[in-house]
């Protein structure tokens, strides 16, 4: 992985030659210091030209997008027709649970990328790509809260889809009570499904492909095996696989068999000219 200076170089993007690639950083999307989002444009763009959007995980309560340069840095590389968008959003604290506010704050972005439409030169075609409790993320606000269907599709790297899931509700494990309690450390069923995609999704759902590592021990394997088998009851477009030796990520061949079949899947349902 390569790593870049996040700090702010930002220019005005109007002064520029819209089809050269363009790269802002720390572009602001609301009031709170994590409310930022860096921004690369591909040159030759067009008003066809989809997004990216990278969302890191850390329990929802740490990480940063710097987490995710890895992947920007393979997109830029490979996928250079295609914008990215690598955003931080308001981390939980004591005083501010997660729910709905990191969704919120996805939909800040969407909604700060569909006002500058025009001056980025961008459609508003959406993939999402998230890690962990960002894959979570992704899930939730692309199967509940899409409401113009921008979402194309859309990878969740090991990340949670389901709170009701006895693997969670039934286990004495303070690390897995510890992510229900991010949410509301009283939480009901009902608000449990509430933040479950795998409650939320319907058949309208965009095309998703899923990677988790059979020895987890943050998501446990019910959480991808029961998500592949909602989406194929559901008749939606998906990919799944389980790595049975791998933990919470991994590296080496594995790595590179999930960016080949990430790369295939983006180019099959988000690289394209519709």
């Amino acid at each position: 992985m390569f790593s870049c200076d996040d700090t702010d170089n930002s220019e005005d993007i109007t002064s520029t030659n819209p089809l050269e690639f363009h790269e802002e950083l720390n572009i602001s999307y609301g009031t709170d210091s994590d409310q930022v989002f860096d921004l690369y444009l591909p040159a030759n763009r067009t008003e066809d030209t989809k997004i990216m959007i990278l969302i890191h995980g850390g329990g929802w309560t740490s990480g940063d997008k710097v987490d995710m340069n890895g992947f920007r840095d393979y997109m830029l590389e490979n996928v250079s027709d295609i914008a990215i968008v690598n955003m931080n959003y308001r981390l939980a604290e004591n005083t501010s649970e997660a729910y709905p506010m990191q969704i919120n704050d996805i939909t800040s972005v969407v909604n700060h990328l569909k006002n500058k439409q025009n001056e980025y030169v961008i459609s508003d075609d959406l993939g999402f790509l998230g890690v962990s409790a960002g894959a979570h993320l992704s899930m939730l606000w692309s199967y509940a809260f899409d409401s113009f269907n921008q979402t194309k599709m859309l990878c969740s790297i090991v990340g949670p889809t389901n709170f009701t899931d006895p693997a969670y509700l039934n286990s004495t494990d303070p690390e897995l009570q510890a992510i229900l309690n991010v949410f509301d450390v009283h939480a009901t069923t009902a608000l449990l499904e509430e933040v479950s995609p795998y409650h939320q999704v319907t058949a309208s759902a965009p095309p998703t492909i899923l990677f988790y590592g059979g020895q987890d021990p943050l998501v446990p394997t019910t959480q991808g095996t029961a998500m592949r088998d909602k989406l194929e009851n559901l008749g939606v477009i998906h990919d799944f696989t389980l790595y049975q030796n791998e933990g919470h990520g991994w590296v080496g061949l594995n790595l590179l068999d999930t960016t080949i079949k990430l790369h295939t899947f983006i180019e099959a349902h988000l690289d394209t000219e519709d």
